[in-house]
C-alpha cells in the first residue's frame, strides 16, 4: 500500500465525520486518495476512495436509513472501518484488505430494494472515482480495469463531465495581438 499514513488519517477523519454526518467532508476525504491512486495505481487507495465516497452517498440518502436491514448494514460498515484502521496500525495488510472486502460482502446479506440501492451506489461510486483517476491522465482502459467497470460506463460518465464543463472565453483577436506584441518587446 502506498501512503499508509495518509489512508490511516483519511479513515480516522471519516470516522469523525460519520459521527457528525458531515457528508461534504467525507467526499473530500475520498478525493484525497485519488491523487495517490492515480500516480501509483494502488488498489488499496482506490478501494478506500470508493468505500469512503459510497459512504458519503449512503449517509446523504436518508430514505435508506428507514429501510429494513439498514441499521445492521451500517453497523457492519463502520465496524469494518474501525477494524481496517486497527489492521493498518498493526501493519496487517491482509486483515486491512479483508475488512474492505467485508463491506462489499455485507451488501449481499441485504435483501430487497435496499440491496439494489446500495449496489447501485457502490457502482456509481466506482465510476465516479474512475473518472477522477482518468482526469489525472491514466488511460481510460487502465482506469476502467482498475475499478472493475466497463469502458462504456467510464466513457459515458467522463463525457457527461466534459459536456457539462463551462466553455472558456477567449480574448478578442486585437487584444491577443497586443499581448503577443507586448510579450516580444525587448
Amino acid at each position: 500500500m502506498e501512503e499508509k499514513s495518509n489512508v490511516l488519517e483519511i479513515l480516522n477523519a471519516t470516522k469523525s465525520a460519520i459521527a457528525k454526518k458531515d457528508v461534504v467532508l467525507i467526499k473530500k476525504l475520498s478525493d484525497r486518495t485519488i491523487h495517490t491512486a492515480a500516480i501509483t495505481q494502488d488498489p488499496d487507495n482506490i478501494a478506500v476512495a470508493v468505500i469512503v465516497y459510497a459512504l458519503s452517498k449512503l449517509i446523504e440518502r436518508e430514505k435508506y436509513h428507514e429501510m429494513k436491514g439498514w441499521s445492521q448494514f451500517f453497523r457492519c460498515y463502520t465496524s469494518c472501518i474501525d477494524k481496517a484502521i486497527y489492521a493498518l496500525k498493526k501493519d496487517n495488510m491482509p486483515e486491512f484488505r479483508q475488512q474492505i472486502k467485508k463491506i462489499r460482502k455485507a451488501i449481499n446479506k441485504l435483501s430487497g430494494k435496499l440491496r439494489d440501492y446500495i449496489r447501485d451506489v457502490f457502482r456509481k461510486a466506482s465510476i465516479n472515482k474512475a473518472s477522477r483517476i482518468y482526469e489525472h491522465g491514466i488511460s481510460m482502459e487502465k482506469t476502467a480495469k482498475l475499478l472493475g467497470i466497463t469502458l462504456w460506463e467510464l466513457a459515458e460518465y467522463a463525457g457527461q463531465k466534459i459536456h457539462d464543463a463551462e466553455l472558456g472565453i477567449t480574448r478578442e483577436p486585437r487584444e491577443r495581438i497586443e499581448m503577443i506584441e507586448e510579450f516580444f518587446k525587448v
